[in-house]
């Protein structure tokens, strides 16, 4: 498969920025990665991001588990050419279906590392426990698996946030809010921790935290998820390496470019004022 030089954004003007020698590839259906490369950026900003959105096919949540394994592998594959040291499934969907497919096709050569609900040390810090969640989600087998396996002891609630998901990948501030109305108004009292399980309500958590107050605390996994990234691919966290950045943006598998809407967003702003490397696929890895 062959993949076009991805593209200096229009906005960005100024020398060639030097290429990183090791670069990690994001994948999901929309700006839920965000919050995931900005975790590993800030503890490797030396690493290149090669960042792979689906827009075309999401939501995954309605779909089929094989549907949703074919679109993360055909996601994954458009990294293939940029030489991705790991690749992330920055997406809770796509890593329960499709997981032990891509590493069972990418492993050992290429790492590939999931995305879980952080339910194990929410109920370990004590309840009671609300999970937001895509519908979808809240009401599947694998969200009742890791409540029994790791919360069968602890309140747990599960808070289907209809809409959310859509909203935030919209940039919508108003529909944002009125999402996260909706979901609080669900969450019971008492409520102590709350679990992000779906990747794009990171990129809110503070307007999550306003609606609920500040006794509840959020669990979320893009920085364990980023560790655990760096422990695959053998290096240690490095804050003060020299900052590397984007090396190319796919969308359904087609170049683009840095959206202007990832600015709704801290982790999208971050991420646009990094360096932005052109290069060729198939160069140094």
């Amino acid at each position: 498969m062959t993949v076009p030089e991805p593209t200096r954004p229009a906005t960005e003007e100024g020398p060639e920025m030097p290429m990183s020698t090791r670069r990690v590839a994001f994948v999901d259906s929309g700006l839920g990665l965000l919050g995931y490369a900005d975790a590993l950026h800030a503890l490797r900003p030396d690493l290149g991001l090669v960042l792979s959105l689906d827009p075309d096919n999401m939501p995954y949540g309605p779909r089929t588990p094989d549907e949703v394994r074919q679109l993360i592998l055909a996601s994954a594959r458009a990294t293939l050419p940029f030489e991705p040291s790991a690749i992330v499934v920055a997406c809770n969907t796509a890593s329960v279906h499709g997981l032990d497919a891509l590493r069972a096709e990418l492993e050992p050569g290429v790492p590939v590392i999931g995305t879980v609900p952080a339910i194990r040390p929410a109920a370990a810090s004590g309840g009671p426990v609300a999970v937001w969640a895509t519908a979808a989600t809240t009401s599947s087998d694998y969200l009742r698996g890791l409540v029994d396996a790791f919360a069968a002891d602890v309140p747990t609630h599960a808070v289907a946030a209809l809409g959310l998901a859509e909203a935030v990948e919209s940039g919508d501030l108003q529909a944002i809010d009125e999402c996260i109305a909706y979901a609080a108004s669900r969450t019971p009292a008492g409520v102590r921790s709350l679990v992000l399980g779906c990747t794009h309500y990171g990129l809110v958590v503070d307007r999550i935290l306003a609606a609920l107050g500040p006794h509840v605390t959020v669990h979320d996994s893009p920085v364990p998820v980023a560790r655990q990234t760096l422990r695959r691919i053998g290096l240690d966290p490095d804050a003060a390496a020299p900052e590397a950045g984007v090396e190319a943006v796919l969308v359904s598998g087609r170049p683009s470019h840095l959206p202007d809407a990832w600015a709704s967003y801290p982790a999208g702003r971050r991420l646009l004022a990094a360096p932005v490397v052109e290069r060729r696929a198939g160069t140094s890895r």
